[in-house]
This record gives structure tokens, sequence and C-alpha cells, in this order.
């Protein structure tokens, strides 16, 4: 039983218990199904980050070659990775109890800073990882020069 009532939709929780099922849901009203054509968008996962030599993408597309899959350069700056999972074929005689593969195409962009070298980038898929290097232009750094203080 709670000690405090609830004031979101009747149901009580124990706000002492950190293992209570019973917490109010934000988003239990929102709709969860995603359709077909973007579940594939919504599972795609890309890390960022950045090195003292370059910028790596990496995405995970498990099941994908690299002929399903483009990465293009846009604006000068902006890495856009694509691609499309297709639906197995179903066979009438096969029986299906569950699919949650998803399939769809997937697009994902990204504006890189004004230090890199668009026309050295490279990509490589290997086990199912699209890894995209984007090297940095190197930044020069200033002469620095003593000057004698006479005094």
């Amino acid at each position: 039983m709670s000690m405090i009532p609830s004031f979101f939709g009747g149901q009580r929780s124990n706000i002492f218990d950190p293992f209570s099922l019973n917490v109010w849901d934000p988003f239990k009203d929102l709709p969860t199904q995603i359709s077909k054509e973007n579940s594939a968008f919504v599972n795609t996962r890309i890390d960022w980050k950045e090195t003292p030599e370059a910028h790596v993408l990496k995405a995970d597309l498990p099941g994908l070659n690299k002929e399903e899959v483009k990465v293009e350069v846009e604006d000068d700056r902006v890495v856009r990775i694509s691609g499309e999972r297709k639906i197995e074929k179903e066979d009438k005689n096969d029986t299906w109890h569950r699919v949650e593969r998803s399939s769809g195409k997937f697009v994902r962009s990204f504006r890189l800073p004004e230090n890199v070298k668009m026309d050295q980038i490279k990509a490589v898929m290997e086990n199912g990882v699209l890894t995209v290097t984007v090297p940095k232009v190197e930044v020069k750094k200033p002469d620095v020069k003593a000057i004698e203080i006479s005094g």
C-alpha cells in the first residue's frame, strides 16, 4: 500500500521502494508500433568519434553487404549513410512464429566541422560494421619567436 496517493491515473506506488513497478509512465498512451518502412531507420546505430587525426563514424549494419549501403558527401561537409534491408521472401509452405528483424530503408546524415579533408574520405565494411574515416586538416602550430628584452 502506498504512503502517498497517486495523482496519475489512480495507481499507487511506494515512493520509498526503489523496486516498485507501479510508476507513472508519461509515454504509456503513445503509439509503440513502428511502421515497417521506418523500422530499419530507427534501429540504425552510429557512433561518431574524433581522434587527433580524423573523424570516425561506425555504423552497425548486421546482415547488409557493401552493395546495399551508400556513403555520400553533400554540401561539402555532410556525410550521408543510407541503405536498405530487403524483406525476406516468404514461402507459402513456411509458418512464421515471430518476425523481429527489421527491414526497410534508412538514412543518417552528419555535418562535419570545417577541419576535415572531404576529398580523402574512406569507407570500409567488415563483419556488418561500416567504418567511415574522414581525415582532419593538420593544424599548423604558430611559429613562436622569442624576443630578447633589453634594459
